[in-house]
């Protein structure tokens, strides 16, 4: 999928959109998954979503006739996409994750604030420094209910509290350029250790 098959389902540039992907090992109960499904439906919000066929415990994803229905002509399914692209295209407002590093670093790269639903492994720890240290993401519930979603993406796309969140996002995507261009810490720390791990071979 290029950008401008994202265009297509009406993912346009003068509107903010919601970016949901899992991943690879997330799994989630049939219930959750309909929690998050209608929460995305009642939030009115275009978006893309790639949805597993293994993403249900123990089932394959299903989603409801009526949900299909009402989100004709605003939300995209997918089984996969080029997230880099995604995640860096204009129409990208919101990112919803399970919060794993590589996810949560190419979010900061791109600018775009998340929502965090971590399960297990680092998935919390990065959560936490999103949430509480960055300033850049909303964690939700654990046990989670399609008013929280509705209500958080509404906020994240129209309210204060998105554009604080996407303030910071910039702040820590300035960083990361900076870090990361040649001379940044991030540079000179992986020449270090290119300098030591030829060194120790000879």
């Amino acid at each position: 999928m290029d950008q401008r098959e994202y265009n297509l389902i009406g993912m346009k540039k003068s509107k903010k959109n919601s970016y949901v992907n899992y991943k690879y090992v997330t799994l989630m109960s049939d219930h959750h998954q309909k929690e998050f499904v209608w929460g995305l439906a009642n939030s009115k919000h275009p978006f893309l979503w790639i949805v597993r066929p293994d993403i249900v415990m123990g089932d394959s994803a299903v989603l409801p006739d009526e949900f299909l229905e009402g989100i004709k002509d605003r939300g995209l399914l997918a089984s996969w996409c080029p997230q880099d692209q995604v995640l860096s295209h204009p129409s990208t407002g919101i990112f919803l994750t399970h919060c794993g590093w590589n996810s949560t670093i190419k979010s900061i790269s791109s600018g775009v604030p998340l929502i965090c639903w971590p399960f297990f492994a680092e998935k919390q720890t990065n959560c936490r420094y999103a949430c509480v240290e960055w300033g850049i993401g909303v964690e939700v519930n654990k046990d989670v209910k399609r008013q929280e979603i509705d209500a958080i993406i509404k906020d994240m796309l129209e309210g204060e509290k998105g554009k604080e969140l996407k303030d910071k996002e910039l702040e820590w995507k300035k960083k990361a350029a900076e870090a990361t261009d040649i001379g940044g810490p991030s540079w000179k720390h992986f020449d270090t250790f290119l300098e030591r791990l030829l060194l120790n071979r000879e």
